[in-house]
Protein backbone atom coordinates (compact mmCIF):
# COMPACT_ATOMS: atom_id res chain seq x y z
CA UNK A 1 0.00 0.00 0.00
CA UNK A 2 1.28 3.09 -1.13
CA UNK A 3 1.66 6.03 1.57
CA UNK A 4 -1.01 9.51 0.84
CA UNK A 5 -0.04 12.74 0.70
CA UNK A 6 1.87 13.88 4.03
CA UNK A 7 0.70 17.46 3.30
CA UNK A 8 0.13 19.91 6.90
CA UNK A 9 -2.41 21.99 4.93
CA UNK A 10 -5.54 19.77 6.28
CA UNK A 11 -5.51 20.51 9.82
CA UNK A 12 -8.89 20.33 11.21
CA UNK A 13 -10.59 20.42 14.84
CA UNK A 14 -11.34 16.56 16.34
CA UNK A 15 -15.40 17.61 16.83
CA UNK A 16 -16.38 15.42 19.85
CA UNK A 17 -13.49 16.58 22.17
CA UNK A 18 -13.22 19.43 24.62
CA UNK A 19 -12.54 22.95 23.65
CA UNK A 20 -7.98 23.27 23.46
CA UNK A 21 -8.28 25.53 25.40
CA UNK A 22 -9.57 23.83 28.15
CA UNK A 23 -7.22 21.26 27.72
CA UNK A 24 -4.46 23.21 27.56
CA UNK A 25 -5.56 25.09 31.13
CA UNK A 26 -5.33 21.89 32.37
CA UNK A 27 -1.76 21.10 31.11
CA UNK A 28 -0.42 24.44 32.21
CA UNK A 29 -1.61 23.72 36.32
CA UNK A 30 -0.49 20.53 36.06
CA UNK A 31 3.06 21.81 34.97
CA UNK A 32 2.49 24.46 37.08
CA UNK A 33 2.02 22.15 40.44
CA UNK A 34 5.63 20.08 38.36
CA UNK A 35 7.59 23.18 39.16
CA UNK A 36 6.19 23.55 42.44
CA UNK A 37 6.76 20.35 43.30
CA UNK A 38 10.77 20.30 42.03
CA UNK A 39 9.92 18.09 39.23
CA UNK A 40 10.79 20.86 36.55
CA UNK A 41 8.12 19.09 33.95
CA UNK A 42 10.92 17.00 33.02
CA UNK A 43 9.60 13.46 31.24
CA UNK A 44 11.94 10.11 31.32
CA UNK A 45 12.66 8.66 27.55
CA UNK A 46 10.08 6.06 28.04
CA UNK A 47 7.34 8.63 27.98
CA UNK A 48 8.18 9.32 24.79
CA UNK A 49 6.34 6.26 23.66
CA UNK A 50 2.93 4.87 24.89
CA UNK A 51 0.06 2.60 24.68
CA UNK A 52 -3.32 4.44 24.47
CA UNK A 53 -6.88 3.36 24.32
CA UNK A 54 -10.62 4.98 24.04
CA UNK A 55 -10.65 5.49 27.91
CA UNK A 56 -7.20 7.25 28.56
CA UNK A 57 -7.59 8.70 24.65
CA UNK A 58 -8.08 12.52 26.29
CA UNK A 59 -5.34 12.10 28.79
CA UNK A 60 -2.17 10.58 26.63
CA UNK A 61 -3.64 12.53 23.56
CA UNK A 62 -6.12 15.22 23.46
CA UNK A 63 -4.48 16.99 27.04
CA UNK A 64 -0.71 16.16 26.64
CA UNK A 65 -1.46 17.64 22.67
CA UNK A 66 -1.03 21.24 24.14
CA UNK A 67 2.15 20.53 25.42
CA UNK A 68 4.08 18.52 22.50
CA UNK A 69 2.22 17.09 19.28
CA UNK A 70 1.42 13.50 19.84
CA UNK A 71 1.41 11.31 16.53
CA UNK A 72 -0.58 8.32 16.80
CA UNK A 73 -0.04 4.95 15.04
CA UNK A 74 -3.06 3.10 14.20
CA UNK A 75 -1.93 -0.71 14.32
CA UNK A 76 -2.92 -4.11 14.81
CA UNK A 77 -0.71 -7.23 15.64
CA UNK A 78 -1.87 -9.35 12.46
CA UNK A 79 -0.45 -6.14 10.07
CA UNK A 80 2.07 -7.05 8.54
CA UNK A 81 3.23 -3.59 7.69
CA UNK A 82 2.33 -2.21 11.01
CA UNK A 83 5.26 -4.61 11.98
CA UNK A 84 7.95 -2.82 10.05
CA UNK A 85 6.59 0.57 10.50
CA UNK A 86 5.89 0.77 14.27
CA UNK A 87 9.50 -0.07 15.17
CA UNK A 88 11.09 2.73 12.96
CA UNK A 89 8.19 5.07 14.41
CA UNK A 90 9.26 3.77 18.17
CA UNK A 91 12.80 4.81 17.55
CA UNK A 92 12.36 7.80 15.88
CA UNK A 93 9.92 9.43 19.18
CA UNK A 94 13.06 8.91 20.90
CA UNK A 95 15.18 10.00 18.44
CA UNK A 96 13.39 13.48 18.45
CA UNK A 97 13.76 14.04 22.06
CA UNK A 98 10.89 15.24 23.55
CA UNK A 99 9.81 17.21 20.10
CA UNK A 100 6.68 14.66 19.78
CA UNK A 101 5.42 11.96 21.72
CA UNK A 102 3.93 8.25 19.66
CA UNK A 103 0.82 7.20 20.78
CA UNK A 104 0.47 3.38 19.51
CA UNK A 105 -3.53 2.09 19.44
CA UNK A 106 -4.68 -1.48 18.54
CA UNK A 107 -7.70 -0.65 16.17
CA UNK A 108 -8.75 -4.32 16.97
CA UNK A 109 -9.41 -2.61 20.90
CA UNK A 110 -10.77 0.55 19.92
CA UNK A 111 -12.69 0.66 17.08
CA UNK A 112 -14.41 3.95 18.00
CA UNK A 113 -11.38 5.53 17.94
CA UNK A 114 -10.47 3.79 14.44
CA UNK A 115 -13.95 5.44 12.82
CA UNK A 116 -13.62 8.71 14.65
CA UNK A 117 -10.43 9.36 12.90
CA UNK A 118 -11.68 7.69 9.55
CA UNK A 119 -8.76 5.05 9.73
CA UNK A 120 -9.60 2.91 6.27
CA UNK A 121 -6.74 0.78 6.11
CA UNK A 122 -3.66 0.66 8.70
CA UNK A 123 -0.67 1.22 9.35
CA UNK A 124 -2.38 4.58 9.45
CA UNK A 125 -0.38 7.82 11.11
CA UNK A 126 -2.05 11.09 12.74
CA UNK A 127 -1.30 14.18 14.35
CA UNK A 128 -3.33 16.01 17.37
CA UNK A 129 -1.26 19.09 17.89
CA UNK A 130 -3.14 21.09 20.59
CA UNK A 131 -6.49 19.73 20.08
CA UNK A 132 -6.79 19.31 16.44
CA UNK A 133 -5.84 16.30 14.26
CA UNK A 134 -4.16 15.91 11.01
CA UNK A 135 -3.67 12.96 8.87
CA UNK A 136 0.07 12.41 8.23
CA UNK A 137 -0.12 9.15 5.87
CA UNK A 138 -1.26 5.51 5.68
CA UNK A 139 1.10 2.38 4.55
CA UNK A 140 4.53 2.07 5.25
CA UNK A 141 6.81 5.06 3.88
CA UNK A 142 10.35 5.30 3.44
CA UNK A 143 12.05 6.90 6.77
CA UNK A 144 13.39 9.77 4.85
CA UNK A 145 9.86 10.59 3.70
CA UNK A 146 9.19 9.84 7.24
CA UNK A 147 11.31 11.83 8.79
CA UNK A 148 10.37 15.24 6.54
CA UNK A 149 6.78 14.51 7.73
CA UNK A 150 7.65 14.53 11.30
CA UNK A 151 10.38 18.15 10.65
CA UNK A 152 7.23 19.79 8.81
CA UNK A 153 4.94 18.51 11.81
CA UNK A 154 7.41 20.10 14.16
CA UNK A 155 7.72 23.12 12.47
CA UNK A 156 3.82 23.32 12.05
CA UNK A 157 3.68 22.75 15.93
CA UNK A 158 6.15 25.87 16.77
CA UNK A 159 5.07 28.41 14.61
CA UNK A 160 1.62 27.69 14.61
CA UNK A 161 0.62 26.71 18.23
CA UNK A 162 4.28 27.88 20.03
CA UNK A 163 4.27 24.25 21.06
CA UNK A 164 8.07 23.50 21.53
CA UNK A 165 7.95 19.76 22.85
CA UNK A 166 8.80 17.75 26.30
CA UNK A 167 12.37 18.23 28.06
CA UNK A 168 13.99 14.81 28.45
CA UNK A 169 15.77 13.80 31.51
CA UNK A 170 17.95 11.52 29.77
CA UNK A 171 19.09 10.00 33.58
CA UNK A 172 15.71 8.90 34.19
CA UNK A 173 15.18 5.24 34.60
CA UNK A 174 13.75 3.92 31.33
CA UNK A 175 10.90 1.69 32.92
CA UNK A 176 7.12 1.83 32.10
CA UNK A 177 6.36 5.37 31.94
CA UNK A 178 4.59 6.89 35.18
CA UNK A 179 0.93 7.71 35.37
CA UNK A 180 0.49 11.44 35.39
CA UNK A 181 -1.30 12.81 38.93
CA UNK A 182 -4.92 13.37 38.34
CA UNK A 183 -6.07 17.44 38.71
CA UNK A 184 -8.63 17.28 41.90
CA UNK A 185 -11.82 18.63 40.99
CA UNK A 186 -14.89 18.95 43.28
CA UNK A 187 -17.24 17.32 40.56
CA UNK A 188 -14.19 14.62 39.75
CA UNK A 189 -16.45 11.68 41.38
CA UNK A 190 -19.85 12.64 38.93
CA UNK A 191 -17.76 13.26 36.20
CA UNK A 192 -15.65 10.18 36.14
CA UNK A 193 -19.13 8.42 36.40
CA UNK A 194 -20.43 10.36 33.56
CA UNK A 195 -17.40 9.36 31.25
CA UNK A 196 -17.69 5.75 32.59
CA UNK A 197 -21.23 5.68 32.04
CA UNK A 198 -20.51 7.40 28.00
CA UNK A 199 -17.40 4.25 27.60
CA UNK A 200 -20.02 1.56 28.76
CA UNK A 201 -23.12 2.93 26.52
CA UNK A 202 -25.23 4.02 29.19
CA UNK A 203 -26.47 7.42 27.10
CA UNK A 204 -28.84 8.07 29.62
CA UNK A 205 -26.86 7.81 32.40
CA UNK A 206 -23.93 9.88 31.44
CA UNK A 207 -26.49 12.70 30.48
CA UNK A 208 -28.11 12.42 33.89
CA UNK A 209 -24.38 12.36 35.86
CA UNK A 210 -23.66 15.37 33.38
CA UNK A 211 -27.04 17.33 34.90
CA UNK A 212 -25.90 16.26 38.28
CA UNK A 213 -22.90 18.51 38.12
CA UNK A 214 -23.98 21.48 35.98
CA UNK A 215 -27.37 21.40 38.52
CA UNK A 216 -24.41 22.37 41.32
CA UNK A 217 -22.20 24.04 39.04
CA UNK A 218 -24.16 25.09 35.93
CA UNK A 219 -20.66 26.82 34.48
CA UNK A 220 -19.02 23.98 34.33
CA UNK A 221 -17.68 23.81 30.98
CA UNK A 222 -16.32 19.90 30.95
CA UNK A 223 -20.00 19.35 32.08
CA UNK A 224 -21.85 21.20 29.41
CA UNK A 225 -19.68 19.60 26.32
CA UNK A 226 -20.17 16.25 28.17
CA UNK A 227 -23.41 16.76 28.41
CA UNK A 228 -23.61 17.91 24.60
CA UNK A 229 -21.99 14.71 23.32
CA UNK A 230 -23.99 12.23 25.49
CA UNK A 231 -27.35 13.60 24.62
CA UNK A 232 -26.25 13.94 20.45
CA UNK A 233 -24.78 9.91 21.01
CA UNK A 234 -28.16 9.01 22.37
CA UNK A 235 -29.82 10.49 19.68
CA UNK A 236 -28.29 8.30 17.23
CA UNK A 237 -28.09 4.68 18.81
CA UNK A 238 -30.40 2.72 16.88
CA UNK A 239 -30.72 4.91 13.99
CA UNK A 240 -30.97 3.43 10.61
CA UNK A 241 -28.04 5.56 8.79
CA UNK A 242 -29.39 4.87 5.18
CA UNK A 243 -33.45 5.11 5.95
CA UNK A 244 -32.24 8.35 7.56
CA UNK A 245 -30.04 9.96 4.92
CA UNK A 246 -32.54 8.79 2.32
CA UNK A 247 -35.90 10.80 4.17
CA UNK A 248 -33.64 13.80 4.13
CA UNK A 249 -32.16 13.62 0.57
CA UNK A 250 -35.96 12.88 -0.68
CA UNK A 251 -37.64 15.64 1.44
CA UNK A 252 -35.53 18.86 1.98
CA UNK A 253 -38.30 20.63 3.86
CA UNK A 254 -38.77 17.28 6.20
CA UNK A 255 -37.17 19.26 9.66
CA UNK A 256 -37.20 15.75 11.83
CA UNK A 257 -35.26 14.32 9.02
CA UNK A 258 -32.97 17.10 8.33
CA UNK A 259 -32.07 17.07 11.90
CA UNK A 260 -31.25 13.33 12.62
CA UNK A 261 -28.99 13.75 9.38
CA UNK A 262 -27.54 16.53 10.82
CA UNK A 263 -26.62 14.15 13.97
CA UNK A 264 -25.44 11.60 11.91
CA UNK A 265 -23.54 13.57 10.11
CA UNK A 266 -21.84 15.19 13.44
CA UNK A 267 -21.01 11.86 14.82
CA UNK A 268 -19.21 10.98 11.18
CA UNK A 269 -17.06 13.89 11.92
CA UNK A 270 -18.65 15.84 8.85
CA UNK A 271 -18.87 19.03 10.89
CA UNK A 272 -19.46 21.50 8.16
CA UNK A 273 -21.80 19.37 6.57
CA UNK A 274 -24.17 19.10 9.89
CA UNK A 275 -23.93 23.03 10.07
CA UNK A 276 -24.76 24.01 6.74
CA UNK A 277 -27.20 21.28 6.67
CA UNK A 278 -29.07 23.24 9.38
CA UNK A 279 -28.15 26.43 8.26
CA UNK A 280 -30.36 25.67 5.31
CA UNK A 281 -33.04 24.24 7.21
CA UNK A 282 -33.67 27.35 9.35
CA UNK A 283 -33.54 28.92 5.95
CA UNK A 284 -36.75 27.23 4.11
CA UNK A 285 -39.18 26.80 7.28
CA UNK A 286 -40.68 29.07 9.96
CA UNK A 287 -42.16 29.17 13.16
CA UNK A 288 -41.64 26.25 15.20
CA UNK A 289 -40.32 24.18 13.04
CA UNK A 290 -37.15 27.26 11.98
CA UNK A 291 -36.62 27.46 15.69
CA UNK A 292 -36.68 23.51 16.44
CA UNK A 293 -33.52 23.60 13.48
CA UNK A 294 -32.14 26.57 15.13
CA UNK A 295 -32.30 25.01 18.66
CA UNK A 296 -30.64 21.55 17.37
CA UNK A 297 -27.98 24.10 15.25
CA UNK A 298 -27.12 25.61 18.73
CA UNK A 299 -26.75 22.16 20.43
CA UNK A 300 -24.47 20.76 17.92
CA UNK A 301 -22.19 24.16 18.35
CA UNK A 302 -21.93 22.86 22.09
CA UNK A 303 -20.80 19.62 20.89
CA UNK A 304 -18.18 20.77 18.29
CA UNK A 305 -16.97 23.82 20.66
CA UNK A 306 -17.02 28.03 20.74
CA UNK A 307 -13.67 28.17 19.89
CA UNK A 308 -14.03 26.04 16.72
CA UNK A 309 -13.53 28.48 13.68
CA UNK A 310 -16.71 26.15 11.88
CA UNK A 311 -18.77 26.84 15.14
CA UNK A 312 -17.95 30.94 14.24
CA UNK A 313 -18.95 30.89 10.55
CA UNK A 314 -21.77 28.70 10.87
CA UNK A 315 -22.70 31.03 13.56
CA UNK A 316 -22.46 34.20 11.31
CA UNK A 317 -24.37 32.14 8.31
CA UNK A 318 -27.37 31.29 11.24
CA UNK A 319 -27.47 35.10 11.65
CA UNK A 320 -27.69 35.92 8.37
CA UNK A 321 -30.43 33.54 7.68
CA UNK A 322 -32.33 35.10 10.78
CA UNK A 323 -31.76 38.60 10.43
Amino acid sequence: MQPRNMSMSGVVDLAAVKAAGEAKAKAEQARATAAREGGGGAVSPASLVIDTDEARFERDVLQRSTEVPVVIDFWAEWCEPCKQLSPLLDRLAREYNGRFVLAKIDVDANQMLMQQFGVQGIPAVFAVVAGQALPLFQGAAPEAQIRQTLDQLVQVAEERFGLTGLIVDADAEDGPAAEPAPLAGPHDGLLGAAMDALDAGDFPGAVQAYKNVLADDPGNTEAKLGLAQAELLGRVQGMDPQAVRKAAADDPSDVPAQIDAADLDLVGGHVEDAFGRLVDTVRRTAGEERDRARLRLLELFEVVGPEDPRVTAARQALARVLF
